[in-house]
Parts: C-alpha cells; structure tokens; sequence
C-alpha cells in the first residue's frame, strides 16, 4: 500500500465537524500517541520489558491510529502525507548532511 493510497482510505473514515477541521485531528493525535506510549510503559512496569508479540501487536494497533490522526490532520491542513513524509525526509537529509543531526529547535 502506498502512503496517500492509506490517507484516501483513512479519509473515507473521518467523519467529524467541517468547523472541527485542523483541532479535532490535533486532539486526537496527541490521545493517541499518549495511548502508543502508556502501552509502552506498561512493558516496562509488567513485563520487565520484554515486548512480546502479544504486546508488539497492541503498539502496532494503536500506531494504525496515530496514522489516522496524521491523515486526517495533514489533509485538513492542505497536504497528502507523501507531502508530510518528502518533507520531513528533506529536512532530516539536510540535517545530516550538514552535521546537524544533534542538538535542538527546528531551524538547525
């Protein structure tokens, strides 16, 4: 599956207000990144950190639905997530290239 062949997918699932468009895919990522890491803190405190399948399988489930805040959230804000993921590439390749893969804030 190619990555904007997920997003139209994803979109024909999202159904919330048009006047919710950008803050409700916002508040819905953070929730569920929150959720990906409390599964993962949870492998610590229960499992002495040993990621099973089982508990692999539960990460994975809850990434499906940070990828679906992120398709939704990058179409509302005008882009296909192939934008979102050439971009984020461009700028970790620059960074990298110019020895600036250490270090803080987004204009390195």
């Amino acid at each position: 599956m190619e990555i904007n062949d997920y997003q139209r997918m994803a979109l024909e699932t999202a159904i919330y207000p048009e006047n919710q468009r950008i803050i409700y895919p916002t508040l819905g990522l953070t929730g569920e990144a929150g959720e990906v890491s409390d599964k993962v803190k949870k492998v610590l405190r229960d499992n002495n950190g040993t990621f099973t399948p089982e508990k692999r399988q539960q990460i994975m489930m809850e990434l499906g639905d940070v990828m679906w805040y992120c398709a939704t959230l990058a179409r509302d804000l005008g882009y296909s997530l192939q934008d979102v993921c050439q971009a984020n590439y461009d700028k970790l390749k620059s960074r990298q290239q110019r020895d600036k893969i250490h270090g803080e804030g987004d204009n390195r």
